[in-house]
């Protein structure tokens, strides 16, 4: 009989799926988190090789650089569709539209 009580407390349901909902939105959320994060490094990667493709030192390169944007580039697209950050990906693209009018420089202070 104490069995039967066992089964039947599951089967009935002793947890509310609200419980579960909640899990899974803070597991989300931190997945989200670490994808933002990764993001972030990308985007960090993708304007280090635009100074370099300006460098003059590193002009014999110039063809490996320009392959490598073009690389990190659609790495960044793809990440952004799997991922739905197209929200994150507009605030950087507005980021650097203003560091180019203020000729490189950016408007964070550290």
């Amino acid at each position: 009989m104490r069995n039967e009580e066992f089964k039947g407390h599951h089967r009935g349901g002793g947890h509310k799926r609200k419980d579960h909902d909640s899990h899974k939105r803070g597991a989300k959320t931190f997945r989200r988190g670490r994808a933002i994060a990764f993001l972030e490094m990308m985007n960090l990667k993708r304007s280090t090789l635009k100074q370099q493709l300006n460098s003059p030192e590193l002009q014999t390169i110039n063809p490996i650089l320009v392959g490598e944007l073009k690389a990190i580039d659609m790495v960044i697209n793809e990440f952004v569709q799997l991922f739905e950050l197209h929200e994150i990906e507009e605030m950087e693209s507005d980021k650097e539209s203003q560091e180019k009018e203020n000729g490189g420089e950016s408007n964070e202070t550290n």
